[in-house]
């Protein structure tokens, strides 16, 4: 039974803890948005080939990242991991034009 109710609450201090839910939601949906935009360009710019932009951009989206982590909206282990893989993705972009 897990459905949420349309019935507002009753008591003074339950109005008010969802009007602040509302407000945090809002908030954490921007900074989810935010981090997932960040990785976007940084990938954008991999699959691109554009190295120059896609090292600039990934020293922006590492700093996004950690911040949006340390406030806890993602899990650190999952900020990491997704760190790592551009890392490595950004770095196999100098690498292969190099090879070829």
């Amino acid at each position: 039974m897990a459905t949420k109710s349309n019935k507002s609450p009753r008591l003074k201090s339950g109005r008010k803890r969802a009007r602040q839910d509302a407000k945090l939601n809002a908030h954490n949906s921007s900074l989810r948005s935010k981090y997932r935009t960040a990785i976007k360009k940084v990938e954008k710019a991999v699959a691109a080939g554009d190295k120059a932009l896609a090292t600039e951009l990934f020293a922006q989206m590492q700093s996004i990242v950690d911040s949006i982590a340390d406030k806890g909206i993602f899990h650190k282990n999952k900020a990491a991991r997704d760190k790592s893989r551009l890392s490595a993705k950004v770095k196999a972009l100098g690498a292969a034009p190099a090879a070829a």
